[in-house]
């Protein structure tokens, strides 16, 4: 479906920016960790790679596209190598790596999203799996270095954006109306929401009545 909105060189193209982004996230999580050149290199791997192998696994699409295009195991080698010999110059631009993880996540959950609906799920399952694509490899590289996933904290509203956009896209099949345009609103609504959320500390709702002074158990 999607390779129908958009060029498959153009499609290739973001999807490889998508992976090398959140690659790097994961190699620089690995590198404040302490881990050596594999482990780099396997956070990188997981972290840009977990999502999408699930939800190809779930769907049935055997073997998955990351196994059937050398790209998308060479591109995280890649962010993991540049990670590791220039991690301190990659810190300084931290941001802007943000704002580009924020633009992954708006293409991984509609890519996601659009893959399951092709091969047969229903519309609140597609969307589930929109969700899981686009923040499975950050649970995945969360529970590798034994912390919390940040889904489960979602501080700066992480998953709550993928959601309101896989589910755009779902809403957009739905009533038919799946195409370039509404595919980009809903990649554009993903992405904004992240910045305003990273911008001005937006996080998802505690518990009712918890307030907000009470520390949080670690």
């Amino acid at each position: 479906m999607l390779h129908d909105l958009f060029p498959p060189g153009i499609q290739h193209a973001l999807d490889l920016a998508g992976i090398f982004v959140f690659a790097t996230a994961g190699a620089l999580l690995a590198v404040r960790k302490n881990f050596d050149v594999f482990g780099i290199a396997v956070l990188a791997l997981v972290t840009a790679l977990g999502g999408g192998l699930f939800r190809d696994l779930v769907i049935g699409a055997v073997p998955p596209s990351a196994f059937g295009d050398l790209s998308f195991f060479v591109t995280p080698l890649i962010a993991a190598a540049i990670v590791f010999f220039l991690h301190p110059e990659v810190q300084r631009i931290n941001r802007a790596i943000n704002v580009f993880d924020a633009a992954g996540l708006g293409l991984f959950c509609v890519t996601g999203t659009t893959k399951a609906y092709e091969y047969g799920l229903g519309l609140t399952a597609s969307a589930a799996l929109g969700l899981a694509t686009a923040v499975g490899g950050g649970v995945l590289r969360d529970v590798l270095v034994n912390e919390v996933p940040s889904l489960l904290r979602d501080r700066e509203m992480y998953a709550v954006p993928a959601i309101v956009g896989a589910s755009l896209v779902a809403v957009f099949i739905g009533f038919d109306v799946l195409n370039a345009l509404t595919t980009s609103v809903a990649i554009v609504t993903t992405f904004v929401l992240r910045l305003l959320a990273m911008r001005y500390h937006w996080r998802a709702p505690l518990a009712w009545n918890r307030r907000s002074a009470v520390a949080e158990e670690q």
